[in-house]
């Protein structure tokens, strides 16, 4: 069994959404499927069907997140050397190509978010600037070909 790598930030957001998924998500489709099973003949019923196949979807994310819960292991950043990118890391890098200065947080499962420069500390990209350290050059493997950056700035 695979562990997965959060935060203490983002274990309580999955559980969150675990919580909201249980208690509300799946009440508001019990009530959508009693709704529609009121409506009479459920051999053409296509309201009730659509609540069914919602009901099968939140039952399958909600097993999904409580696999993940339970696999996960929480990582405190503080006992991570800072001198190089771990876990947990905010980096600063140099597109030496193009001289664009970027700005990413390597996260766990759960609080990625690409648009906000939050990536998965799993991911190809974040997986080539691990132990990197301050003024280092990294050569990252892309389908458009090598990319190379400098590390400038690592932060935790």
């Amino acid at each position: 069994m695979e562990k997965v790598y959060m935060t203490k930030k983002g274990y309580e957001k999955l559980k969150k959404e675990l919580d909201e998924l249980k208690h509300v998500k799946r009440a508001e489709i019990e009530a959508a499927i009693g709704k529609a099973r009121a409506h009479g003949d459920l051999s053409e019923n296509a309201e009730y069907d659509a609540a069914r196949e919602a009901q099968g979807l939140l039952e399958a994310k909600i097993r999904s997140l409580q696999d993940k819960l339970a696999r996960t292991e929480i990582v405190d950043s503080s006992n991570i050397p800072n001198d190089a990118i771990h876990f947990g890391a905010k980096i600063e890098i140099k597109d030496l190509d193009s001289g664009d200065i970027e700005n990413y947080e390597l996260v766990g499962a759960g609080e990625d978010d690409p648009l906000n420069g939050k990536i998965l500390a799993t991911s190809p990209f974040a997986k080539a600037l691990l132990g990197r350290k301050v003024n280092e050059e990294v050569d990252v493997k892309a389908p458009a070909g090598v990319l190379k950056y400098k590390v400038l700035k690592i932060d935790y």
